[in-house]
């Protein structure tokens, strides 16, 4: 039996890849410091034997008894209302965390994958975004500490690549969706479905024609396997290229939820991208990786799981209290 260590195990996406890697008959090890996951994610592994889960904070010294065959580092907030709150501890977890999971995969001699995103590209000058696209980032704007921190996390993987010898893989995930997403974690999905489910207007930033595409979670999950897997050492966009407006977006949503509300609209927030849109042709020749789920099918899935939502939970207006991760 393989052992693999995942950090954000309690993420959205780190409980999906948790799942998936127990259905391949790996010993998962999950570590989180729930400074943005939820313990409810992980309820369901509670009494499996293939499961153990450490807490704690991968900023700090990272030891792992035994053997340890992958590592998959996944442990950062994702959403701008959670970096903006937290961004000292945003920098740290792309910088320090990558740092402390670099060495014990090289002291361990295990396969790290490293979670990046398509923030690297930050408001693209390139449509769609191929992985040789530079970018186009505000190191020292709001989200630069997102930005940066995935940025460097790529920097110091491909020198501990390069100069230690050590096996690396590095995916750039691009907008994913699914059931286990917080409802007030500030991205679209959730905004838009939490606002049909409450009875509130649907609000937009800018003026919708910023666009995004979604992938569905179990897609992303397999794309990410697949490049585990692969002997390919540099970074991989992993998302779905089908493109949306933002304000067409939000009418597939009032259509799906049978609700009447209207959409409104704010100002848009400082450095937010215009378009996101993967070139996922590295991903369909390395790995035979495309995405297979239809929008219209993943976004009822996800909001059947909103439905299920406790009322308490729908209504809560903050998810999140990060006081006792905030040292002043």
């Amino acid at each position: 039996m393989k052992n693999i260590l995942i950090t954000g195990a309690a993420g959205f996406l780190g409980s999906h890849l948790c799942d998936r890697f127990l259905k391949e008959g790996y010993h998962v090890i999950g570590m989180d410091n729930f400074i943005t996951g939820d313990k409810k994610n992980l309820h369901h592994l509670e009494n499996n034997p293939s499961f153990d889960f450490i807490e704690h904070d991968v900023t700090e010294f990272i030891k792992i008894e035994g053997e340890l065959d992958y590592i998959l580092h996944f442990a950062s907030p994702a959403s701008p209302i959670d970096y903006l709150k937290i961004p000292i501890q945003t920098l740290k977890v792309g910088s320090l965390g990558t740092h402390n999971l670099l060495g014990l995969a090289k002291a361990k001699k295990a396969r790290i994958l490293i979670a990046s995103t398509s923030e690297v590209y930050g408001d693209p000058l390139v449509h769609p975004q191929t992985e040789v696209y530079y970018g186009n980032v505000n190191t020292i704007g709001p989200r630069g500490v997102y930005d940066e921190a995935k940025r460097f996390q790529e920097a110091i993987t491909m020198a501990y690549h390069r100069f230690h010898g050590l096996e690396t893989r590095i995916v750039r995930i691009f907008n994913t969706y699914g059931p286990r997403m917080r409802l007030n974690d500030g991205r679209v999905i959730p905004a838009f479905m939490g606002q049909a489910l409450r009875g509130e207007d649907l609000t937009i930033f800018g003026d919708g024609s910023q666009t995004r595409s979604f992938c569905y979670v179990d897609d992303e999950v397999e794309g990410i396997y697949r490049l585990l897997l692969s002997d390919y050492a540099y970074p991989v966009n992993i998302g779905n290229p089908h493109e949306i407006s933002i304000k067409d977006f939000a009418e597939e949503i009032i259509k799906l939820t049978g609700t009447s509300q209207k959409i409104v609209y704010k100002e848009l927030p400082i450095d937010d991208p215009l378009q996101r849109q993967p070139d996922i042709s590295l991903a369909k020749k390395l790995l035979n990786w495309e995405p297979k789920v239809e929008r219209a099918e993943g976004m009822k899935i996800t909001f059947d799981y909103f439905k299920g939502l406790t009322s308490d939970e729908l209504y809560k207006s903050e998810h999140k209290d990060f006081k006792k991760h905030i040292k002043k």
